[in-house]
């Protein structure tokens, strides 16, 4: 199945779209940090043989999407759930499927919890349930520890200028060194990452979103409806920065909940073990919402 980009206008920005697969069924792909649309390109083939047409844009502050907002307020996660919506309005699509890896799964939860527009399904990979996540950090300093970065990530210039500098390596290693299986993470995978990373005003937004969760909020402080759509978790339990404790208690926030856990997988499921990953995903959406 062929990969194709796009450009998609919505909410004032233009959304460099990875699309693969026609339809009025969305699968909408949300990547993290500091990822791009690239990292969904081992699903996106799957996702159009169920039936789906798969989208995977650079979400705010990435890649090839334009305008890159400076201020962190344009990264409240009220202003990313607003592109969401305006991208699946874009579509014209009947029926979504919102699926998230890192922070497009935190952006994913926000999203669902909020109803901003009606889901299929949700699919969450190597990302907490934000109210999880809150109440843990409040009582763990194991995770708070493994979450160092995101209060670095608070300090003004430096962390931009740590991040990008010796041509991105610290985006470089970010990929190669929490991987487990480094196969997939040759050397031009990290290339794109980093070039990604160095585009003018890229790493200000992406560390943005970081910024604003925790200066802003927003959304993210609650309350937390519970889910009603049924939920997938793909979780790659060898993840240096996000503990598996961290699934416990999600159940209060899903009514329908699925987890699958994979050993010796770490942080970069989908694009570390993308057969398992599309194992799960081929047998979980498979022949639903037809």
């Amino acid at each position: 199945m062929t990969i194709t980009t796009r450009t998609v206008e919505a909410n004032g920005f233009r959304f460099a779209v990875d699309e693969a697969g026609e339809g009025d069924r969305l699968a909408l792909c949300l990547h993290g940090f500091p990822e791009s649309r690239f990292s969904w390109r081992y699903q996106l083939p799957l996702l159009a043989e169920l039936g789906y047409r798969a989208w995977a844009p650079d979400l705010r502050g990435y890649g090839e999407t334009e305008p890159k907002p400076r201020e962190v307020k344009a990264y409240l996660i009220d202003r990313l759930m607003e592109d969401v919506a305006a991208i699946i309005d874009a579509s014209g699509a009947k029926t979504v499927t919102l699926i998230g890896h890192d922070w497009g799964a935190g952006l994913a939860w926000t999203f669902a919890a909020n109803r901003v527009r009606p889901l299929e399904r949700l699919v969450i990979m190597n990302v907490p349930h934000p109210a999880v996540m809150s109440a843990v950090l409040r009582r763990s300093f194991s995770q708070l520890a493994k979450s160092w970065y995101m209060f670095f990530f608070q300090i003004p210039g430096l962390p931009e200028w740590v991040t990008t500098a010796n041509d991105a390596r610290a985006v470089r290693r970010a990929f190669h060194d929490m991987a487990v299986d480094k196969a997939n993470f040759t050397p031009e995978v990290l290339d794109h990452y980093a070039r990604n990373a160095q585009r003018p005003g890229a790493i200000t937004g992406m560390i943005n979103w970081y910024r604003a969760a925790f200066r802003l909020q927003g959304k993210l402080a609650g309350p937390w409806d519970p889910i009603e759509v049924p939920t997938l978790i793909v979780w790659g339990e060898a993840d240096a920065a996000l503990g598996l404790e961290l699934l416990d208690g999600t159940d209060a926030y899903v009514r329908d909940l699925t987890i699958h856990r994979l050993p010796g997988v770490s942080h970069w499921v989908q694009q570390e073990a993308p057969e398992k990953v599309n194992a799960i995903l081929k047998d979980w959406l498979g022949g639903q919402g037809d």
